[in-house]
C-alpha cells in the first residue's frame, strides 16, 4: 500500500499546512482510536509532546478525535519521546502518541505512534489508520466515549527508570557536565536524572517559551554546549534533541562524541565484559570506521535503512540489543524499547566511572575515516526517486565510486522527515571527499534546475 501520511518517522510537516492541521489531527485520533477498539475493545492511549507551541493544540484535537472513537486517553504533558514509549510499555496501554517534530524547528510538528509493547507501531496498523481515514467520523454513543486523565508522576516515573539503566554502585560524584536539552522535552528531566546520580550539572538550552526548540541549541547545533564546557572546564557535555531521543557528548577539550563513538564505547565495554549480544546494528551513514573497528574486535556489524525504526526492525530480526546512527539516535534494546537519549549517555557515563578514563583516552581505538554530508533541498513537486534515478546524476556517483575505488563511499538517499536529498561521501583521509560530494552535490542541484 502507497502512504499518503506516514514517513519513516510517523507524520511530520509544517503546521498549519495540511495534513499538520487540527482538523487533520482530530480525524487522525478518530481513525487510531477506530482500529485500536476494534484490535481491543475499550482501549487506552497515552499522549505526550514536546514543547512547541503547537503541540497543545494537536494535544486536543488528538484527544477529541480518540473521544469520540470510544478510547480513553492519559495525558502525560511535556516528555521526551522515549519517556513515552517507556510509560506506554509500563501502563500496558495499547498505544502511545508523540506530538513531536524532533529536531525540527518549532513551525513543524509532528505525530509518532508507540505500540503497547513500546516500539514504533507496525506498519501493518499504520495502514490500517490511513485507510481508516477516509472513513466518514462518527462519534460513538454518549455512554461509550472515552475519558481523559493526566498522570502527574509521569516525570518522576521515568527520571527513576532512566536511572535504574546503570548499575547501582555508579555514582557521578566529582563529575562536572553541562547539558543541552536543546529548549526540548529533556528540559524538566535530565537535569533531574544527573543530579541524583551525583553530578555537578549546569545547564544550557533549558528555558523552553514554544518558540525556541531547536534554535541554535541541542545535538543538531552543538556550538553553545561546546563553547559552555570550555569555559566552564567541565569533564563534558551532553546534548540531546528537542524530543530527547538523540545525543551527542562533547569531551573535555570540545571535541564532538557522535552516534558512531558513542556505539563504538557501549559495543567494546559490552564485548570485553562478555554481555555483548550477536553483534552490532548500524545505518548505510555509519562511518566505515567504526565497521572496520568493530570487525577488528570480531563483533559482527550489519547496515540498515537510515531510521531507528530501521535498526530496531534489524535488531529484533537477529536477536542482538545494540544499534544505532551517527545522528546519535542509540539502541539499548536491553533495557528501552526505542532510541533514547539520557539512557545512551548514562551508558557511557557508566563505561568512564567503570575505566576511570576520560571520553578522548576511551575512543582510542576508532579512527573513522572523513565523512562529508550535503543537503541538497528539493524544490516544490520535484521528486527525489526520479532525481536520484537520472541518467546525469547516476553517472556522477559512478564517477565519485570510481575515484574512491575501494577505500570509501557514496550515498545518495531522500530525507525521511524533509523535503531533502543526503548526498554523502566518505574516504581514507588522502582522498578529496568534501570535492566528491560538493560535485554530486551539484549535480543533484542542476538537475533541479
Amino acid at each position: 500500500m502507497t502512504r499518503k501520511y506516514f514517513g519513516t518517522d510517523g507524520i511530520r510537516g509544517t503546521v498549519g499546512e495540511y495534513p499538520i492541521t487540527p482538523d487533520f489531527m482530530l480525524k487522525l485520533g478518530w481513525a487510531m482510536g477506530r482500529v485500536l477498539a476494534r484490535e481491543s475493545g475499550r482501549a487506552r492511549v497515552l499522549i505526550g509532546k514536546d514543547t512547541r507551541i503547537s503541540g497543545y493544540m494537536f494535544e486536543s484535537a488528538l484527544e477529541a478525535g480518540l473521544s469520540a472513537a470510544g478510547v480513553d486517553v492519559a495525558l502525560l504533558g511535556p516528555m521526551p519521546t522515549p519517556a513515552i514509549a517507556y510509560l506506554t510499555r509500563t501502563f500496558r496501554a495499547d498505544a502511545g502518541i508523540v506530538i513531536s517534530a524532533s529536531h525540527n524547528p518549532f513551525a513543524d510538528n509532528g505525530i509518532k505512534f508507540f505500540s503497547t509493547a513500546g516500539t514504533k507501531l507496525a506498519d501493518e496498523l499504520e495502514e490500517r489508520i490511513e485507510a481508516m481515514l477516509d472513513e466518514s467520523l462518527t462519534t460513538v454513543a454518549a455512554d461509550r466515549l472515552g475519558k481523559a486523565m493526566r498522570i502527574d508522576d509521569a516525570a518522576g516515573r521515568y527520571i527513576e527508570f532512566c536511572k535504574s539503566t546503570i548499575p547501582n554502585r555508579v555514582s557521578l560524584h566529582g563529575l562536572r557536565m553541562v547539558l543541552d536539552c536543546a529548549h526540548g522535552a529533556t528540559y524538566h528531566i535530565a537535569p533531574s536524572v544527573f543530579r541524583e546520580l551525583g553530578a555537578e550539572v549546569s545547564l544550557v538550552g533549558a528555558s523552553p517559551d514554544g518558540l525556541n526548540i531547536n534554535r541554535d541549541v541541542g545535538s543538531t547545533s552543538p556550538a553553545s554546549l561546546r563553547a559552555a564546557v570550555i569555559q566552564q572546564s567541565a569533564d563534558l557535555g551532553i546534548a540531546f534533541d528537542g524530543d530527547g531521543d538523540r545525543v551527542l557528548m562533547v569531551d573535555a577539550d570540545g571535541r564532538e562524541i557522535d552516534g558512531d563513538d558513542i556505539l563504538y564505547l557501549i559495543a567494546r565495554d559490552r564485548h570485553q565484559r562478555g554481555q555483548l549480544v550477536g553483534g552490532v546494528v548500524g545505518t548505510l551513514m555509519t562511518n566505515f570506521g567504526l565497521a572496520m573497528a568493530l570487525e577488528n574486535m570480531g563483533i559482527p556489524f550489519e547496515r540498515a535503512k537510515v531510521g531507528d525504526r530501521y535498526v530496531v526492525e534489524r535488531l529484533l530480526a537477529n536477536d542482538w540489543q545494540l544499534g544505532g546512527e551517527s545522528s546519535g539516535h542509540i539502541v539499548c534494546a536491553d533495557v528501552q524499547s526505542t532510541g533514547d537519549g539520557i539512557v545512551s549517555a548514562l551508558q557511557v557515563l557508566a563505561i568512564m566511572i567503570s575505566e576511570g578514563k576520560p571520553l578522548h583516552t576511551l575512543l582510542a581505538g576508532l579512527e573513522k575515516v572523513p565523512q562529508v554530508l550535503v543537503n541538497v533541498r528539493l524544490t516544490p513537486g520535484s521528486d527525489a526517486k526520479a532525481l536520484m534515478a537520472s541518467p546525469a546524476v547516476k553517472d556522477a556517483v559512478a564517477e565519485a565510486e570510481a575515484e574512491l575505488g575501494d577505500e570509501g563511499r557514496v550515498l545518495l538517499r531522500p530525507s525521511g522527515t524533509e523535503p531533502l536529498i543526503r548526498v554523502m561521501v566518505e574516504g581514507r583521509a588522502h582522498l578529496d571527499v568534501e570535492g566528491l560530494a560538493q560535485r554530486l552535490a551539484a549535480q543533484v542541484e542542476g538537475e533541479l534546475g
